[in-house]
């Protein structure tokens, strides 16, 4: 048996999955790392914790598999995207911690450039909104706060990467200094009508053009990883972003295909094909994988908390003891007794776009228990994401009909229940959940010519299980009614 690894750097933790010929799960191992909260609002990761944690499960996943490092054919990295590194040249040591995606201590650099009447151009260019999310300011606040680092910049000692680009600078002993265009479409300084970098964005930002890595498909023979870190020397067939990686492992690929998967955040994306739509609802539009070729657009909207409201209930509340005690809790109570919780804690993402939310419980009164707050957060990510679809639907002029569902709290039936019922849509849960590390896999297999073309895979990754709405339109509205008005007191 051939196998092909994924690596799926996460924003919470490091992922080595090993999947065989027929797309599935031979062996796996996940190590979660510290999250770094210098301030209010800011969140960091240490660039040892991202390497160490991804190379320490390597090993484990083999050994799960019962397989051997020469059983490998090659490598997928997907990761965590506009998560901010920028390192030394000459030594590959890091200036400052990985500034992470959640990160909103570049709030006020964003609403200065709003104020400058910034807004169309970058939206022209990029298909963002100016936003502390992606990676141009993360960049300028390290060239900026950093002691030396904007010397060295203009020197061209710096690099930049995202995650992808940093581990496989890391992992090929600095031979391989490259991205892909999903993760290029991230950072606020890739044109996607060009597929270039783009001088008048770098100007803005004030970033020299030697920071940045060359730009390619996201499935491409990238080069090979140092026997140091991966036991031998392997190809690296794919860099991706994670959330393209996911729309890709479940395969859509066609114009008007949707998915949405729940980790840490919550990141919905529209297949729209080969045109860029333009949102007026507050979404961004980015690129889609691609095997050496050029990518698709989609529409995408993202919950900056999802998962990581699960994880605040358990490790900030210490109400429940593990994210799958949520579900016994919720279903243990009839509703939520009028109790809503806006996960607001680094923000409201689109498509409200504002950086100074906060985290908002209403509706509390004496009744109110635990087991209501437990069922009231779970809900607060569906209203999320039904906020998402609302928009995409009204951009793209089509109803959504079912929602393809991944990620680690797509395995909470209450919570896909509860999704279906607010969508007023079916709600499809694939057999193998993993579909960000098997998107990862398949661009790489298919690069590598273990899979000749996607039809090989069509049939690797049945439905496990999909809901269907079981309340009416008078309920429907009258839950989204009291949500709106959670979320306008968490924007007070």
């Amino acid at each position: 048996m051939k196998y092909i690894l994924a690596l799926d750097q996460g924003t919470t933790s490091s992922r080595a999955i090993l999947f065989n010929e027929h797309g599935k799960v031979a062996g796996k191992a996940h190590q979660e790392f510290r999250q770094i909260y210098p301030k209010p609002g800011w969140v960091e990761h240490d660039p040892k914790d991202i390497l160490g944690s991804q190379v320490g499960v390597i090993a484990q996943a083999l050994v799960r598999a019962g397989a051997a490092i020469d059983d490998v054919v090659a490598v997928g990295i997907s990761n965590q995207r506009e998560t901010t590194l920028v390192w030394d040249a000459s030594t590959g040591r890091p200036v400052y911690n990985a500034i992470v995606w959640q990160c909103r201590r570049t709030a006020d650099i964003c609403d200065k450039l709003k104020a400058e009447g910034l807004d169309k151009l970058i939206y022209q260019k990029t298909g963002l909104v100016i936003d502390a999310y992606f990676s141009a300011t993360k960049i300028q606040w390290i060239l900026e706060n950093v002691p030396g680092a904007r010397d060295m910049a203009q020197a061209g000692r710096l690099r930049f990467g995202t995650v992808d680009t940093y581990l496989a600078y890391v992992l090929s002993g600095g031979r391989i200094y490259a991205t892909d265009y999903t993760n290029a479409a991230r950072t606020m300084l890739f044109n996607i009508h060009t597929l270039k970098w783009d001088d008048d964005l770098l100007a803005i930002f004030g970033i020299p053009r030697s920071m940045l890595p060359e730009v390619c498909p996201s499935g491409h023979v990238y080069g090979r990883t140092d026997a140091a870190y991966t036991g031998r020397r392997m190809d690296i067939c794919a860099l991706v972003g994670d959330q393209q990686a996911s729309l890709f492992g479940h395969l859509c690929i066609k114009k008007g295909d949707i998915k949405n998967t729940y980790g840490t955040g919550c990141f919905l994306l529209m297949n729209t094909g080969g045109v860029a739509v333009d949102s007026k609802n507050g979404l961004i539009t980015t690129l889609t994988a691609s095997v050496r070729g050029k990518p698709d657009y989609a529409l995408e909207g993202s919950v900056f908390a999802g998962g990581a409201a699960v994880q605040w209930l358990r490790d900030e509340l210490r109400v429940i003891s593990s994210a799958a005690e949520s579900e016994k809790l919720a279903l243990s109570v009839p509703s939520s007794g009028g109790v809503y919780v806006v996960p607001a804690f680094t923000g409201l993402g689109a498509p409200y776009w504002d950086a100074r939310a906060r985290g908002t419980i209403v509706g509390i009164t004496r009744g109110t228990s635990r087991e209501h707050i437990v069922r009231a957060t779970l809900e607060g990510i569906a209203y999320q994401v039904a906020d998402i679809a609302g928009a995409m639907s009204l951009d793209a002029g089509t109803a959504i009909a079912g929602l393809r569902v991944d990620g680690g709290a797509s395995e909470n039936n209450f919570l896909m229940s509860f999704q279906s019922d607010i969508l007023n849509c079916s709600v499809i849960r694939p057999a193998v959940t993993e579909t960000t590390a098997l998107g990862a896999a398949y661009l790489a297999g298919l690069t590598c010519g273990m899979w000749s073309d996607i039809a090989e895979l069509e049939h690797n990754n049945p439905p496990e299980r999909t809901f269907t709405p079981a309340i009416g339109d008078d309920e429907r509205r009258a839950l989204l009614s009291g949500w709106h008005g959670a979320v306008r007191a968490s924007r007070l």
